[in-house]
């Protein structure tokens, strides 16, 4: 016990708690009576938080000692005073000049005079914060390496072949990245989305169109990641995979692409022409279980933003399952 710089008379008193902080000295223990306030007793770990020593610590406790946190705290004292059993509380507080986040464990005890007393033991969570920031930073890389171990893949097998009007990949290719995703999210259990495009009449002449078809292609290729895919499906139809995005995020980006488009000017023989486009989006797996459902629903999607009027972003119909 001697990690614990406390009286005798309090260490008795503590039992399990005691014996848990003599083997993680690094804690703070704190012993207080919560009528007053008062600190009783008061370990090394929690005094070196404070910028004293144990004994400065002991006595009636600062209305300031934790500024702004202190009614908090308090509050978490009270309560814990009520209950049988131990509570843990988080805090944020500031410390001798440093901002710091703490794990509490209260437990109210009987004191050697008959008192009730209360038990605190403070753990600092920055170790465990930054234990969590570097297993969050470790799963993106590794998913950054799986994708980029794709990409790769696809090098490997030579250039896709790609659509010569719009620079997009063609239809073969784009169901090959399709079967693919389906495959992957079922397996990890994560979502993605499948949206179709078509560009809205345009009473025009095909050397326009086909400018227009060159413009949507680059708008497509500047709105997209590395691991998505866009295609040319046919001549005014085209197709997006958004890889590992919900419905809510896809109508969001599909939303920003239309806005371009309908201010897009292209030029011809000079004349500036304008277009706009209609898109349908569904997900996996919300709106559809497998790859045809979820073609259905794109174009169930579409369908209805052509039926109103094109120039919009029509959502498929999320699927509810039978219990």
């Amino acid at each position: 016990m001697s990690a614990l710089p406390f009286d005798p008379r309090w260490l008795a008193c503590l039992g399990p708690l005691a014996m848990s902080l003599a083997e993680r000295d690094q804690d703070g223990l704190v012993l207080l009576d919560p009528a007053s306030g008062e600190w009783l007793a008061v370990n090394a770990a929690m005094a070196d938080w404070c910028g004293r020593t144990p004994d400065q610590l002991l006595g009636p406790r600062p209305a300031d000692r934790f500024g702004e946190a202190g009614a908090t705290l308090r509050a978490a004292e009270q309560a814990a005073v009520a209950r049988d059993e131990a509570i843990s509380t988080e805090h944020k507080l500031t410390l001798a000049g440093v901002r710091r986040e703490f794990s509490v464990l209260r437990q109210r005890i009987a004191g050697p005079d008959g008192r009730t007393l209360l038990a605190e033991v403070w753990r600092d969570l920055a170790p465990q914060r930054r234990r969590e920031t570097q297993m969050a930073n470790a799963l993106q890389q590794l998913e950054q390496q799986q994708l980029a171990n794709e990409q790769m893949r696809r090098d490997l097998q030579g250039p896709a072949p790609r659509d010569s009007a719009s620079g997009l990949y063609n239809r073969a290719h784009f169901d090959d990245q399709l079967r693919r995703e389906v495959d992957l999210s079922t397996r990890e259990h994560r979502e993605f989305a499948l949206v179709a495009i078509e560009i809205d009449p345009i009473d025009d002449t095909a050397a326009v169109r086909s400018r227009v078809v060159e413009a949507l292609g680059r708008l497509l290729r500047s709105n997209t990641r590395a691991m998505d895919a866009s295609c040319r499906d046919s001549d005014d139809r085209f197709a997006v995979l958004l890889s590992g995005v919900g419905l809510a995020t896809a109508h969001s980006r599909m939303e920003g692409l239309r806005r371009q488009c309908a201010t897009q000017i292209v030029a011809h023989e000079g004349r500036d022409i304008g277009f706009t486009v209609s898109m349908g989006v569904a997900s996996f797996p919300h709106t559809a279980a497998g790859q045809d459902e979820l073609r259905a629903a794109c174009e169930a999607a579409l369908a209805d933003a052509r039926k109103r009027g094109g120039n919009r972003v029509a959502l498929a119909s999320i699927r509810f399952d039978a219990a």
